[in-house]
């Protein structure tokens, strides 16, 4: 099944964050704009300290903006109260973070179904069998995390993001403790969410192999988004990262 692109996931306009003030002040986003289309997959990338993470946190109502608006689907973000905020946390977004964040006396499907369960709400039967089956879970449902090996325990991760079908779903350097073939796994069933039903991811990574899976890279640097590029492959991203670096160097020496 191949869906179509239609809209914005969500959308940044105009956003700052400021923390600190006087000479501690620092501006870790410098009135960035981004949208974020339906049915893609975006990487973000930037040296260490660009406001990659910053962006992510405030795109996903985790951080407070100082300035300009954020929007997920049709719900303005920016000036939400925290029962506002824990619905949107709950309906419209799902996380995907590098520590797994499982809880350990929970069965696999215990922790998948974890949110929906908080909320209140019952699984779609068909719909969670095939995310079971697209992550390739069958026959570990019923193992505790300690049962699983890392791979595992992200897909687990995954699973639980996607099981509820929100807007978006952020990931934070999802494969970071994960051995190579594991991330593969993990991103290329990222990858097919997109592509196979439709799903809006949005990852933060330093990874050139793992942002060539992405639809779209946006590189930031000092808070400001740079440039950006369509169908990356791993050695076009790495590239740009160099490019980045080199700016960045030269810009600490005529500081």
């Amino acid at each position: 099944m191949t869906t179509t692109v239609t809209g914005q996931a969500a959308r940044a306009v105009d956003v700052w964050k400021v923390y600190g003030s006087g000479e501690a002040q620092v501006i870790a986003l410098h009135g960035v704009s981004l949208d974020l289309q339906r049915s893609r997959f975006t990487a973000i990338m930037g040296p260490s300290g660009s406001g990659k993470s910053t962006l992510m946190h405030c795109l996903a109502g985790l951080d407070s903006v100082t300035r300009g608006t954020i929007t997920i689907g049709d719900t303005t973000v920016t000036g939400l109260n925290d029962t506002g905020l824990t619905k949107l946390r709950r309906d419209k977004v799902g996380f995907i973070f590098q520590q797994f964040n499982l809880l350990p006396t929970l069965t696999a499907e215990e922790n998948i179904l974890l949110p929906l369960s908080i909320a209140g709400r019952k699984p779609d039967s068909t719909w969670f069998d095939t995310v079971i089956d697209t992550v390739g879970l069958r026959d570990r449902l019923h193992h505790r995390p300690t049962q699983l090996s890392g791979g595992q325990q992200q897909r687990v991760a995954c699973a639980r993001a996607l099981v509820a079908r929100p807007d978006v779903i952020f990931a934070d350097e999802p494969t970071g403790n994960l051995d190579s073939r594991a991330g593969a796994d993990v991103l290329g069933f990222l990858r097919n969410s997109v592509r196979d039903h439709g799903q809006t991811i949005v990852m933060v990574t330093h990874d050139p192999v793992a942002a060539s899976y992405a639809d779209r890279v946006v590189f930031l640097a000092d808070g400001h988004i740079v440039t950006e590029l369509l169908e990356p492959t791993a050695e076009t991203v790495l590239d740009q990262l160099k490019n980045l670096d080199v700016v960045a160097i030269a810009g600490q020496e005529h500081a």
